[in-house]
């Protein structure tokens, strides 16, 4: 490794730039942004300086780990889980009353632990859509759907987020997680509780009379087409709970070997396009266009991300962060803004270099700092709708079915400072 002083605070602009354009991007140009290749452009655009000063230094290792074990690995489970939640079809179309709603975001907060938040996302996303298609007022239903399925609720395994994955990985034990199953019932059940009650409002005082007779009128039992591809899920889940280093010591000893996992991997999702009827992914609405956009825009944020990891690192110790409640904010702040997994891995190699000692010790760090680390990452990947992928991916599926969600900055200052963030707050003052 190199002694990175040196980076140079410039190289920090291009991943700024980048950030910019995908908050601004949409509004200002949303015609030119609608094109993946596009997006994909825009993205190589601003990794362009970081590669050249990155390779002009031959600082190849760190490339190699942004884009081989840090990206393609990202990018593979996302999409098998896109790729296998997608042939699974639930259709029905029950009434759209506020307890229902409730409970199908509580539902998708419990799935998301079990399949990951992109997986129980997906999953659930469209048939709340059809069971909501009679209601004028949909879009706050859809902002705590991405608060509790797609981040808060994944936070009770590995495989409900991916920064509880890398940092399982990194030795954290499986089982430490079910730890943290205080923290999430809180969280996720105040915002259930503040859900169900601005879906009341809405239901009983906002929407007209004929569309919730519609709703009422049009009413379709719920039915499960697709079901092998939750045998698939589960493959997908057992490898990445077993095809690592705690129970393969090859892999250990070759980096390489690692991608063991990642060839399995695709052969599930393999397995899923060959084996579910074309039928189901075609009422599901199914289309690469959202896993592409991920796929570019992560390209993007992974390279030109590089150089403000690097840089904190090297000033980890200048940055004043040593106790839970700073590793909360900050990691927070930081995964809001950023992809929350290399976040999390960033401030757990912070811990680890100040060498803290504690009563309780886990994978080197001691337990109070890495709940924090764990949690901030988690929630506030809710932040924006690039802290987690999958914001973006059911905004792109709800806008795809003509619904006008927030810009990147109205979904920031109208749900996540004015809902989530005072839940946060709440949740470090309990338990943090």
């Amino acid at each position: 490794m190199h002694n990175h002083h040196e980076i140079p605070l410039y190289l920090l602009v291009p991943f700024a730039l980048l950030l910019a354009a995908i908050a601004v991007m949409p509004l200002a140009f949303a015609h030119f942004w609608e094109s993946n290749r596009n997006k994909l452009i825009v993205a190589l655009a601003c990794s362009a300086p970081v590669l050249a000063y990155l390779i002009a230094k031959s600082m190849w290792g760190e490339l190699k780990h942004a884009l081989l074990f840090d990206y393609v690995p990202f990018l593979i489970l996302l999409a098998a889980l896109f790729v296998i939640t997608g042939g699974i079809n639930i259709t029905g179309d029950i009434e759209a009353k506020p307890i229902v709603n409730t409970t199908f975001i509580a539902i998708g907060a419990i799935l998301a632990s079990l399949m990951g938040t992109t997986g129980a996302a997906m999953l659930l996303i469209r048939p709340l859509l059809d069971t909501n298609a009679e209601r004028k007022f949909k879009v706050h239903t859809i902002l705590f759907f991405i608060g509790a399925v797609a981040n808060c609720g994944g936070l009770v395994t590995p495989l409900g987020d991916p920064p509880l994955f890398v940092l399982y990985l990194r030795g954290v034990p499986f089982e430490w997680f079910f730890r943290l199953i205080p923290i999430w019932l809180f969280a996720n059940i105040i915002l259930l509780a503040i859900y169900f009650g601005v879906d009341s409002y809405y239901y009983y005082q906002k929407e007209s009379l004929a569309d919730l007779r519609r709703d009422i009128a049009e009413i379709r039992p719920i039915r499960i087409a697709g079901n092998v591809n939750f045998l698939l899920l589960l493959g997908v889940v057992l490898s990445v709970a077993f095809l690592n280093e705690q129970y393969i010591p090859l892999f250990k000893r070759n980096e390489y070997a690692k991608f063991l996992r990642e060839v399995v991997i695709l052969a599930l999702l393999g397995l899923s396009l060959w084996l579910t009827k074309k039928e189901v992914r075609e009422a599901n609405k199914f289309s690469w266009h959202p896993i592409e956009e991920v796929a570019y825009l992560f390209l993007g944020i992974f390279i030109t991300m590089i150089p403000c990891l690097l840089y904190l690192e090297a000033n980890a110790p200048s940055l004043g962060v040593s106790n839970a409640v700073q590793f909360y904010y900050a990691t927070g702040t930081l995964s809001g803004v950023l992809d929350n997994t290399p976040t999390a891995v960033t401030f757990y190699s912070l811990a680890l270099g100040l060498g803290q000692q504690a009563s309780v010790m886990i994978a080197g760090v001691p337990e109070t700092l890495l709940k924090a680390i764990c949690v901030g990452a988690v929630f506030f990947g809710s932040m924006t709708y690039i802290g987690n992928a999958p914001n973006f991916m059911v905004k792109a599926v709800a806008e795809e079915q003509g619904i006008e969600m927030p810009s990147f900055v109205g979904y920031v200052m109208k749900f996540s400072l004015v809902v989530l963030l005072p839940v946060f707050v709440l949740v470090q003052v309990i338990f943090l």
